[in-house]
């Protein structure tokens, strides 16, 4: 889908923040926007370095990530806000009162190694298989995300919520937008509090008494965050605005209320075909018909 396309090192990988000099000079790009939870690291890392190189990484900065990425650190700086709600957390096993509990990794990342601890059996036995666990209440309610987007001074401009119908390996497959002031003033306010620069996404979930608390703040555009732009707010084109016009965002964009369902499409190629014979266009000759599989 891109017009230009460049295969790069894994973000953790010594050569990446090198490859990623040589591309934004060979191409001159002017805004970068990660989209994972592993490359905004480089990114924020040498932001004044891609600074100068002419091109703008709308990141936030690693203080603010360390905060985000580390669940203990995202809990202790806004426990104590009488903005929001955060759940039961604690990393010391003794410290658990009641069961049962989530059991999630510290530095975790699309639900992976999210357990359910009934009582002390399971404690000990999930203690015994995994190191840097956090442990939390139960929310069994309502699981919501919320896209916000603040500007390149990390002044908060709008959020839009979604319910979480449906998800995949920690991805959004199926969501409803809904306008909700309170939850969108609310993460905004946490957005401002941890610092954030551009677009993150805050997870939240109902308690059994209908109390939304936060689970956690992804500094980055989110997996789902197309559901937000379908609904009327382009938070990549926004950014762009902000980054190559210079503006301040005087108005925003009209967000309406719809549901969004994502499928998979297959393409099936026959074992014939080599690669550098295909084109822009399939032709129908080499491609069996497309199936869709609801997601």
């Amino acid at each position: 889908m891109a017009d230009m396309s460049e295969v790069i090192p894994e973000a953790n990988h010594r050569l990446f923040v090198g490859r990623l000099f040589e591309i934004v000079r060979n191409y001159n790009i002017k805004v970068l926007m990660p989209t994972s939870g592993f490359d905004i690291y480089p990114y924020s890392e040498n932001r004044d370095k891609l600074a100068e190189m002419g091109a703008y990484a709308v990141v936030s900065d690693r203080e603010t990530l360390e905060i985000c990425r580390d669940k203990t650190l995202t809990f202790q700086c806004l426990s104590n806000k009488n903005f929001v709600e955060v759940p039961f957390t604690t990393t010391y096993p003794d410290k658990i009162r009641a069961f049962p509990v989530i059991a999630k990794p510290q530095f975790g990342k699309g639900s992976r190694d999210v357990l359910k601890i009934e009582d002390e059996s399971d404690l000990r036995y999930m203690s015994s298989k995994f190191d840097n666990m956090i442990f939390q209440e139960i929310l069994p309610g309502t699981e919501y995300t919320i896209d916000v987007l603040s500007d390149l001074n990390k002044k908060a401009l709008m959020a839009v919520p979604r319910i979480r119908l449906q998800t995949k390996a920690g991805i959004s497959t199926k969501g409803k937008i809904m306008r909700n002031d309170d939850m969108e003033i609310t993460c905004m306010k946490i957005a401002e509090h941890v610092g954030i620069r551009g677009p993150c996404c805050i997870q939240m979930k109902e308690s059994p008494e209908g109390v939304v608390k936060l689970l956690e703040v992804n500094p980055r555009l989110g997996g789902g965050t197309i559901f937000t732009t379908l609904a009327g707010a382009n938070f990549p084109a926004m950014i762009l605005d902000m980054v190559m016009e210079g503006k301040e965002l005087s108005s925003l964009p009209k967000v309406s209320e719809i549901t969004v369902i994502r499928y998979f499409e297959e393409v099936v190629i026959r074992d014939d075909v080599k690669a550098e014979e295909l084109s822009d266009t399939f032709p129908e000759s080499t491609v069996l018909p497309k199936t869709h599989s609801l997601g």
